[in-house]
């Protein structure tokens, strides 16, 4: 008796341990940056994917564009086309997909890959309306405009209403949505912003509060702190009042920030983005200095994964 109370007694202390290792290992995250304001943030149990951009259109005449891209140009009265052999490439799996708004540089590509997925999409009336156009089922969609804060199995999402960046060659609110049903395929111009997003994704000891422009509402990031922060740091930033100063101190100076939405995403994979790094990146880590000299500003790299590990 006394030795199966022994052997029981070995077995629970292991599946204890086997238990402790699985969840110390959920705790570190992954974040894989796709472009634009594009993420796949994983914890090994859980794939969230943010505004997943991943067929990088040559637009118009944009002087983003590059002399040596041979591809075809798009412009707003032509159909968008998602790159669906590159999207095959990078992307596998997904169980939620986040959208801060819809334009198409956030949205496009979305449909294929949540029909290629399954995932969940939680997204605006907007951004439903389009995925629906395509076929995306109304169970496969959550409709939020912001304040929500979801308890799902692996995570939590806090929706937070925002405000797409302004002036500039813009000097207007875009309050336009989309009120009817559509029918895809949809042309780029189908694309409005439809309303803005922020989420605050809260894994077992992170939380990621996400953008997806250079603007944001400050009483509605009052008391988040995350520890990871991937804020919009395009050249719009600049139009908004000490924007990283009072980004960073609502937010209680996060321990690590990754800009995100910098790069110029009108230029396939592989093109060099240094330019943009010269011009966004630099000045922008020089301004977290500081405010936040503590807090660790880390460039991310196309397709490239960074591990953060537990608190």
């Amino acid at each position: 008796m006394q030795k199966l109370k022994q052997l029981a007694n070995q077995y629970i202390m292991l599946l204890n341990i086997l238990l402790y290792v699985q969840y110390a290992s959920a705790q570190d995250i992954k974040l894989t940056y796709l472009g634009a304001a594009g993420w796949e943030i994983s914890d090994d149990n859980l794939t969230i994917l943010i505004d997943p951009y991943i067929s990088r259109l040559k637009l118009g005449h944009s002087p983003a564009n590059s002399k040596e891209d041979p591809r075809k140009s798009y412009f707003d009265t032509d159909y968008y086309e998602s790159d669906t052999v590159s999207i095959n490439k990078i992307i596998n799996k997904a169980d939620f997909i986040l959208i801060h708004h819809s334009h198409l540089d956030h949205l496009a590509d979305v449909p294929y890959i949540a029909k290629k997925t399954g995932a969940k999409v939680i997204a605006t009336e907007t951004s439903c309306k389009i995925l629906k156009a395509y076929g995306i089922p109304d169970k496969q969609m959550y409709i939020v405009k912001g304040g929500e804060d979801y308890q799902f199995e692996k995570f939590s999402v806090k929706v937070i209403p925002s405000i797409h960046s302004a002036l500039n060659d813009k000097h207007y609110f875009d309050s336009r949505t989309q009120e009817k049903d559509l029918i895809a395929p949809l042309k780029l111009q189908d694309f409005i912003e439809g309303g803005s997003l922020m989420f605050l994704v809260r894994f077992n000891s992170h939380k990621v509060l996400t953008a997806g422009s250079m603007n944001f509402i400050e009483r509605e990031l009052e008391g988040l702190e995350p520890d990871i922060l991937l804020p919009g740091v395009n050249f719009s930033r600049l139009e908004i009042y000490k924007y990283t100063e009072r980004l960073l101190k609502i937010t209680s100076f996060p321990k690590i920030v990754i800009p995100t939405h910098w790069d110029n995403f009108r230029v396939p994979y592989g093109f060099s983005q240094q330019e943009d790094i010269n011009k966004k990146i630099k000045p922008f880590i020089k301004e977290v200095e500081a405010v936040s000299p503590k807090t660790k500003v880390i460039t991310p790299v196309h397709l490239q994964t960074i591990s953060i590990k537990k608190q």
